[in-house]
């Protein structure tokens, strides 16, 4: 079954929107729509996995414990390491962000 990114977003969006496209024994793909949210203030994300993060629509600003900010626009990515304490500082208020994040564990082949 073919499906799209773009559709399915609600017009109102009380809270972000987290959709699981793929996932296995060391990965979760999901599709995250947001359309002003932000981590609340003094709030930090530590994960046990790394992330890899796409924006495909929108704009967000993520900011880092240690100080980074960054700001991201269609076709931004990067790699959050696991345990980096991140937040969402801020997505566009007057259109969906829309994000695909790739949740992972490496796995040591030796």
């Amino acid at each position: 079954m073919i499906r799209n990114l773009f559709e399915e977003i609600p017009a109102e969006l009380p809270e972000e929107l987290f959709n699981e496209i793929a996932g296995g024994d060391n990965f979760r793909l999901e599709r995250i729509v947001s359309r002003g949210q932000a981590t609340p203030s003094g709030q930090w994300y530590d994960q046990d996995e790394d992330e890899w993060v796409i924006l495909l629509q929108g704009r967000a600003v993520l900011s880092f414990k240690d100080g980074q900010r960054v700001e991201m626009r269609p076709g931004d990515h990067l790699t959050i390491p696991a345990h980096r304490l991140h937040r969402v500082e801020m997505t566009a208020p007057d259109q969906a962000t829309v994000w695909l994040a790739l949740h992972y564990t490496r796995v040591n082949v030796h």
